[in-house]
């Protein structure tokens, strides 16, 4: 697959049989598109953390601590998905689709219906001045990742040079 802003057909030749052109593909439990969007893979990992929320939804509306609870939320459903989002490049719709896979997570927790006419406001503000902000935390990992390769790019090159300088 060939990754561009104007698709165009790639004719890779093996064995005398050409190579099918294909739109997207999963590689490594991540969804690669030809237009290096990420909007696929962040709808399919909500759809996984929606179905990891339901399975322990007993435990999330429990009467148990809300701190705990939002422990066990940040390091079962969120895991899952951020898995990868990392190597995301974030648009506003994908910003969108995110926050609000945060709300629904928060208005389950907190036993909010809809027919209470609670705004996503006031829910978001609770929730923030509990300690946790979901963009917060991508944004954290994504700018984790670029430190973490910027300091091994440092580090291998003053190796490089100490070894060199032998």
């Amino acid at each position: 697959m060939r990754i561009s802003r104007k698709p165009s057909p790639v004719k890779i030749m093996t064995d005398q049989k050409q190579l099918e052109n294909v739109e997207s593909f999963k590689y490594l439990a991540s969804i690669l598109t030809n237009d290096g969007r990420c909007t696929c893979e962040i709808k399919c990992r909500i759809v996984m953390a929606k179905a990891a929320f339901k399975k322990k939804r007993t435990l999330f509306t429990s009467t148990l601590d809300l701190e705990l609870r939002k422990k066990v939320v940040k390091c079962y459903v969120w895991s899952i998905d951020l898995y990868g989002a990392e190597t995301w490049t974030l648009r506003a719709v994908d910003q969108k689709h995110l926050e609000s896979f945060e709300m629904w997570c928060w208005r389950r927790m907190e036993k909010i219906i809809w027919t209470d006419h609670v705004r996503n406001e006031d829910v978001c503000l609770e929730s923030r001045s509990r300690g946790i902000s979901y963009m917060k935390y991508v944004n954290g990992r994504r700018t984790g990742l670029v430190t973490f390769c910027v300091e091994t790019a440092f580090y291998n090159a003053l190796l490089k040079e100490r070894y060199e300088g032998r």
